[in-house]
């Protein structure tokens, strides 16, 4: 393994290393306007919601590597204690990138970047219309991490009313990932869009407790074909499956017939076949596959 030392490497190629490693980041679309009203628009990736009760968004303009000054959204939020984060989605991305550059203070990046300015209604700062969801938020803290270029600044925000596009829910109303199409931040240039095949589910044990991967038989434990992703599927149960009398597989039976001789061949089928069961979401008949051979 590559090693890094922080303090031994320059601020920039940490700062670069760690984009690339802690990626996909949300984005916070961060609308604020300074003591005398005027509006800034900028987004930035060091960005998560921490709590719900109350809620809690916490996002940081870091000081500049380059010259170690601070941002226009900082100074905004030290003189009015009050932004509007604004989610990104795919369809307003490239508007999104084009309002970070730095452009000089007064300037309106609404204009520049070609938003529209919808008035809050607790808040100073305007929403941005195009964004699916925004959030009108009070500052509760800041927290400066240093004085350094590349120091973090931790705006602890808390969202007193939240607007959401109703063509983003789903009929139980609730966010379909699908439907809004949010875009993360990675390292360099790199974005990602979660939605389409980049979104899939794992089941959480919330309720029920896994068994977990060391109590799975031996051989599907040390298996060469079953990735940590399946057998963490099949260690996800509650409790370890037993064989199904009634479970009918026309592959499982050809398998087992072919294969009758080889036993080590045949181990080697079921598996394969078992990781395609899992990869298809099927964890119940991939157990009763790898069933029919421990």
């Amino acid at each position: 393994m590559h090693q890094i030392i922080p303090g031994q490497v320059k601020t920039g190629d940490l700062h670069a290393l760690l984009l690339g490693a802690v990626s996909p980041r949300p984005i916070c679309f961060a609308s604020t306007v300074d003591a005398a009203g005027q509006p800034n628009l900028s987004p930035f990736s060091f960005f998560n919601v921490f709590g719900s009760n109350p809620p809690t968004l916490v996002f940081s303009p870091s000081r500049r590597v380059r010259d170690n000054t601070i941002k226009h959204t900082l100074e905004n939020i030290y003189a009015t204690k009050e932004v509007v984060i604004n989610v990104v989605n795919y369809a307003m991305v490239q508007q999104a990138s084009l309002a970070s550059c730095e452009f000089a203070q007064g300037v309106n990046e609404f204009e520049k970047a070609g938003f529209t300015a919808l008035p809050s209604e607790k808040v100073k700062p305007a929403r941005v219309k195009e964004s699916p969801v925004q959030l009108e938020c009070v500052v509760k803290q800041v927290i400066e991490t240093g004085q350094s270029g590349g120091a973090g600044n931790l705006v602890i925000c808390e969202p007193v009313l939240i607007h959401i596009n109703e063509d983003v829910l789903d009929a139980a109303g609730r966010i379909d990932p699908h439907k809004i199409d949010l875009v993360a931040r990675m390292g360099g240039d790199y974005y990602c869009r979660a939605s389409g095949d980049a979104v899939f589910e794992v089941p959480k044990p919330n309720t029920r407790i896994g068994i977990g991967v060391d109590a799975l038989p031996l051989a599907v434990r040390n298996s060469r074909i079953l990735t940590g992703n399946n057998l963490g599927m099949l260690a996800n149960v509650h409790e370890l499956p037993v064989i199904d009398a009634a479970f009918e597989d026309v592959q499982l039976k050809n398998i087992i017939q072919y294969y009758s001789v080889s036993p080590d061949e045949m181990e080697q089928e079921l598996h394969l076949y078992a990781k395609q069961l899992l990869e298809a979401g099927k964890v119940m008949e991939a157990w009763q596959v790898l069933l029919s051979i421990c």
